[in-house]
C-alpha cells in the first residue's frame, strides 16, 4: 500500500511510528517511516489479502478475467521540471504500477485538486501532457473529479489517479515469487529524477543538465513477458530509491539479497550532486527505473530485451538473491561488505 503525506516539519528521527503524535514529512519519504506508518496504521485497520502482498497494485479476478488496480497521488513541485511535468508523471506512475503487477493498463481516472488562482494556461498544458502520455501508453481516462480550494491551501495543483489493467502474465508478479538464486537486473542508472527535481527547486542553485528519468515502463515489461522470460517479480524505483525497494522486497519475500556497487549504474552528474549534498544515490528517487527478479540463467536475455528500449539502454545485473541470511548487503568499491539501510527521514519533499 502506497502513501504520500504532507505536513510541516522535518523532525524525522527513526523512532516507532506509535511514538509520533503528528504526521511528519518523513512519513511520505518512501523509506523506513513510510513503511512503519503503513504497517502500524493502514495495514492494521484496512487488513486484506490484497494489501498483504505489499505490491504496487492489487490483482483480482472479475468475471473470469484477472485485473490489476492501483492508485496514486502526485504533489510534485515545481509542476514543470527538467524531463517532465506533473501530468506526464501521473500517467507514467499509474501505468508503471500496473506493469509491475504484470498488467497492461486499460483505463484511468483522474482527480484534480486545483488552487484558486492557478493560471488556466498551466492547467491546459498539464492536461495536454497527460493526454499525450495516455496515448503513448494506450490508456484512456474514463472518469474524473475536480475540486478547487482557496488560495494558499493547495500549492497550485495536486492530481490523484487510479488505474485498471488486464494481466499479461499467466500469474500475478508478486514479491512472494522471489526465489533464492534469482538474478537482480536493473533497467538503468539511478537517481536522475530526485536530482533533477532538486536542481529545479528554487534556492538550491544546482546547475546540471540532468533530466528526470520519468518514463513508461510498460513496453519493456510486455516484451519480457511476451518473449517468455520467467519473471518472478518486478518493482519500480520511486521514493526511497533502489535501497528502499530492495529492503522492502527482501522483508516481504523473506530472502536475503546481495548487490555489487561496481555494477550499479550512476551517472557522473548524479554522483557529483550526491557528494555535494551528502546523499546516497541508492536512496534518491527515480520515476522510470525498475528491478527484475529472474532465474540466473535468464539474466542475459532479460538485459538484451530491456536494452532495446531507450529507458533500458543501461540495463545490467547488479546482484542476486541469497537465501542464507536476511536483509540487503552491498559489496562496495573497495571490496568490503555493508548492510543497506532504508531512508529514514525525508531528503526533499514533494518530488512526485
Amino acid at each position: 500500500m502506497k502513501d504520500n503525506s504532507i505536513s510541516d516539519g522535518y523532525r524525522t528521527c527513526p523512532v516507532p511510528v506509535s511514538s509520533y503524535k503528528k504526521v511528519l514529512l518523513g512519513h511520505g519519504s518512501g523509506g523506513k517511516l513510510t513503511n512503519d506508518l503503513i504497517s502500524s496504521v493502514f495495514m492494521r485497520i484496512f487488513d486484506s489479502p490484497e494489501l498483504d502482498t505489499r505490491h504496487d497494485g492489487a490483482v483480482m479476478s472479475l468475471g473470469g478475467e484477472k485485473i490489476a488496480m492501483t492508485t496514486d497521488s502526485y504533489v510534485v513541485t515545481p509542476l514543470f521540471f527538467p524531463g517532465g511535468d506533473i501530468g506526464s508523471l501521473a500517467v507514467h506512475g499509474t501505468v508503471n504500477d500496473l506493469a509491475m503487477c504484470g498488467a497492461r493498463a486499460r483505463f484511468m481516472t483522474a482527480g484534480f485538486i486545483i488552487e484558486e488562482g492557478l493560471d488556466m494556461e498551466v492547467l491546459e498544458k498539464v492536461a495536454a501532457s497527460m493526454k499525450r502520455s495516455c496515448d503513448e501508453a494506450g490508456v484512456r481516462i474514463v472518469a474524473g473529479d475536480t475540486k478547487v480550494v482557496e488560495k494558499g491551501k493547495g500549492d497550485g495543483l495536486f492530481i490523484n489517479t487510479s488505474g485498471v489493467g488486464t494481466l499479461m502474465s499467466d500469474e500475478p508478479l508478486l514479491p512472494s515469487g522471489i526465489k533464492e538464486g534469482d538474478a537482480i537486473v536493473i533497467s538503468g542508472d539511478v537517481g536522475r529524477h530526485g536530482i533533477a527535481i532538486m536542481s529545479a527547486r528554487e534556492g538550491l542553485a544546482l546547475k546540471t543538465s540532468l533530466e528526470s528519468d520519468s518514463a513508461l515502463l510498460s513496453g519493456m515489461v510486455e516484451d519480457l513477458i511476451s518473449e517468455g522470460v520467467n519473471v518472478h517479480c518486478l518493482r519500480d524505483l520511486t521514493r526511497g530509491g533502489l535501497a528502499s525497494a530492495l529492503i522492502e522486497l527482501s522483508s516481504v519475500s523473506g530472502t536475503g539479497m546481495r548487490i555489487d556497487e561496481a555494477y550499479i549504474p550512476v551517472s557522473e552528474e548524479v554522483k557529483g550532486v550526491c557528494e555535494i549534498l551528502g546523499l546516497d544515490p541508492l536512496q534518491v528517487a527515480n520515476e522510470g527505473r525498475f528491478i527484475c527478479f529472474v532465474p540466473a540463467g535468464e539474466a542475459e536475455k532479460t538485459i538484451k530485451i530491456l536494452s532495446r528500449h531507450n529507458a533500458g539502454r543501461n540495463a545490467c545485473r547488479i546482484g542476486h538473491v541469497d537465501g542464507r541470511t536476511s536483509g540487503v548487503y552491498m559489496r562496495n568499491l573497495v571490496g568490503t561488505i555493508r548492510k543497506i539501510d532504508m531512508l529514514t527521514g525525508e531528503q526533499l519533499p514533494r518530488i512526485c
